[in-house]
């Protein structure tokens, strides 16, 4: 495409508005594709804070960087104002060295503060039994930049910042420490098994998943909370929960002038279409928005049956 000059402009004042700036797709805390994922990961290790620039957010930017820079993908790191290059080259440059020393100041030189990671009783006694089975490796914690969790048991390497849980030892890597700082981990027993509940105050809102029984254990105890139907009028006339209201455009309009934190549950009938919906809500602001796993199908099959499926 042809560059204009008042987009060259947007563009270079991006690329100087931080020493380190990488043109992704999603964030920093929400990378939106693998490549872009890589990237943060690498920087993450090395850097307490940059500056990322979404392009998805911005489709004259996403094609404008690709001329500004002569590159035709994404991501797009600049150090210095000056075009490093994209996820392949970053990770050679970081395997070689290379990154290290372009980026001198800037980086951290490896050191991390100390961690806090807080285990609760029920879950160190679930760690202890599981330790039996692991002779000689200690438990691991891992945070992805998507927040995707890793908890297990394996041996130390390098670079490991060790953390006492009191009394557990806990290793992490250094791509992790910053997204595991005051992690919170339980052992919780419920009606759908047993498993790990891991609280992280660095993660941003997104959609919970919510099963139909949990849905309808919340309305048994009477919980405030907006429950919200995406379907059509005529799959209502066919099936419905009670008290959900259809999302219209007066509904939609009385939902964003309640308060960010208001909890909110979505449906649909297989849950697809409300996902959408929520995913749409956590980007308006919102942080306790929840999605019906399965839909109203799932509500007929294990909470109430006299609900006709379709």
């Amino acid at each position: 495409m042809n560059l204009s000059e008042p987009l060259k402009q947007r563009i270079e004042a991006l690329v100087r508005s931080d020493r380190v700036v990488l043109f992704m797709k999603g964030s920093r805390r929400f990378p939106q594709c693998g490549f872009s994922s890589s990237v943060v990961q690498i920087l993450n290790e090395v850097l307490p804070s940059y500056t990322t620039v979404n392009v998805l957010e911005d489709p004259e930017i996403r094609e404008g960087i690709k001329a500004y820079a002569s590159w035709p993908t994404i991501p797009q790191l600049y150090i210095d104002g000056e075009f490093v290059g994209g996820a392949d080259i970053v990770r050679e440059m970081r395997e070689s060295g290379e990154l290290a020393q372009k980026l001198g100041g800037a980086a951290g030189g490896g050191e991390v503060k100390a961690l806090k990671i807080t285990i609760s009783e029920t879950a160190k006694r679930a760690f202890t039994e599981a330790a039996a089975d692991a002779p000689g490796e200690l438990l691991r914690f891992e945070v992805s930049p998507r927040f995707e969790y890793g908890l297990f048991f394996g041996p130390r390497a390098e670079g490991d910042i060790e953390v006492d849980a009191g009394g557990l030892t806990v290793l992490v890597d250094k791509a992790s420490a910053r997204l595991a700082d005051g992690v919170s981990i339980d052992f919780v027993e419920g009606p759908e098994g047993a498993g790990f509940k891991i609280e992280n105050p660095n993660e941003p809102p997104r959609v919970r998943n919510l099963s139909a029984r949990k849905l309808k254990e919340m309305l048994d105890a009477g919980e405030r909370f907006e429950l919200v139907d995406v379907r059509t009028d005529k799959e209502r006339a066919i099936a419905r929960i009670e008290p959900a209201k259809l999302l219209d455009q007066a509904e939609l309009a009385r939902l964003e002038g309640l308060p960010k934190d208001t909890p909110i549950v979505f449906h649909c009938h297989h849950g697809g279409r409300s996902r959408s919906a929520a995913e749409a809500f956590v980007g308006r602001g919102f942080s306790k928005v929840y999605n019906l796993e399965g839909g109203i199908d799932a509500w007929s099959v294990a909470v109430d049956p006299s609900v006709p499926r379709y």
